[in-house]
């Protein structure tokens, strides 16, 4: 029987994600020593995570709320579900654009504060609505600044509404490239792409390189009657910055999903309560895709859609696999090798890719390693994490 896995929740996780799960997996939030943690919104910068844990895995994209390069020094992979709430949030970026192309929020805050008759608010309504009047989607520029799979989905669909679109992503994957539609122009930077832009929509993670990525001067190269969306994270705008521009008329709307005080009761600005993935099928999308990464892993040892490790699969080839985290240092492929052969252990297939600063290798030898192998294989300088995965 399958040596049980313990796996901590430290949020709710859609139960469509947690049955993805073995059978023999112990899961819940009180769970001691670990093997895995899935998570959503939960803060973990100031956890002690157990030195049990061999893998985080969240139910959604962004991984801000995980301290991913303290885990990276312990060779802990951090898994996303990059995609899964693309959907969702495409959504609401297209409702958002409605919202302020049409003034919809001040307009209907101006019906709530009619009083009188209703004759009287009939002609106060007739006097009035002309200070709201909006503008048409089709014929319009969207510029969309990342272009992942979130970016890609709204490009498409205001193709399809009508729109033109331009695009810009510095980092643009191979199979982003290939998802986006033709119709996209290609910006040669942010700037250029808000210059052409009628609307702005934003999906960038947070990193320093786009920490305040809009901002004072970049505002200034905008259209005054442009409207800005931010769906991707709180902190790649500047919302000083934006509400002088909003007050001088050199921006007509900021929609956003993160509110704060420096944007509460601002006549153009739309702040929602972080709603991007918050539809029960973006939860489930999110918490299965998650669940499979996170339990393929600790199983068999392959990686994907880990932030900080590469992705690394390989079919079984023996019952007996080892799974060596390193840093991406030279020589290390032939110094496991060296182990292994010292060993008398034969390598049936072996895989070795890189991330950055991360390095990891999948070994399938044909006979079983002992634990004096396995410690001989964690000392190799440059060797962060080394898991024996026979098969159950």
């Amino acid at each position: 029987m399958a040596e049980p896995r313990k796996i901590l929740t430290l949020n709710a996780i859609s139960a469509r994600g947690l049955a993805r799960l073995p059978e023999h997996y112990i899961v819940g939030g009180d769970i001691a020593d670990p093997d895995g943690i899935l998570v959503r919104s939960a803060n973990m910068h100031e956890m002690d995570i157990p030195a049990s844990v061999q893998a985080i895995a969240r139910a959604g994209a962004g991984t801000n709320n995980i301290p991913v390069k303290k885990l990276s020094e312990r060779g802990v992979p951090v898994f996303n579900a990059p995609g899964a709430n693309a959907n969702a949030v495409k959504e609401l970026v297209i409702a958002g654009m409605l919202l302020g192309a049409r003034n919809i929020v001040p307009a209907i805050k101006f019906v709530e504060g009619l009083a009188g008759t209703d004759e009287e608010m009939h002609r106060a309504t007739e006097a009035g609505k002309k200070q709201f009047a909006g503008m048409e989607l089709p014929g319009r520029t969207l510029a969309v600044i990342g272009l992942g799979a979130i970016g890609s989905y709204i490009a498409e669909a205001a193709i399809k509404l009508g729109m033109n679109v331009v695009g810009f992503d510095p980092a643009i994957t191979v199979d982003a490239a290939w998802r986006l539609p033709s119709q996209v122009k290609r910006a040669e930077n942010v700037e250029d792409a808000l210059r052409m832009a009628d609307f702005v929509t934003l999906h960038v993670p947070l990193v320093d390189a786009t920490r305040n990525l809009i901002n004072a001067q970049r505002i200034g190269v905008m259209r005054p009657d442009a409207v800005l969306l931010n769906f991707a994270r709180e902190g790649v705008v500047d919302n000083v910055a934006v509400i002088e521009a909003l007050d001088a008329n050199k921006l007509h709307t900021y929609i956003c999903d993160f509110p704060a005080n420096a944007l509460k009761g601002h006549a153009k600005v739309v702040a929602l309560p972080h709603l991007g993935a918050s539809t029960e099928e973006a939860e489930e999308n999110c918490a299965v895709m998650v669940a499979e990464q996170l339990a393929d892993y600790l199983e068999n040892g392959n990686i994907l859609n880990s932030v900080n490790f590469p992705n690394v699969g390989m079919p079984r080839g023996s019952a007996y696999r080892i799974a060596v985290a390193n840093a991406n240092v030279p020589n290390m492929v032939g110094q496991i090798s060296s182990v292994l052969a010292a060993a008398g252990l034969n390598i049936h297939n072996m895989v070795n890719k890189s991330k950055g600063d991360m390095a990891y290798t999948l070994v399938d030898v044909d006979s079983a390693a002992t634990d004096t192998v396995m410690q001989q294989l964690s000392a190799i300088a440059g060797v962060l994490a080394v898991r024996y995965l026979p098969a159950a």
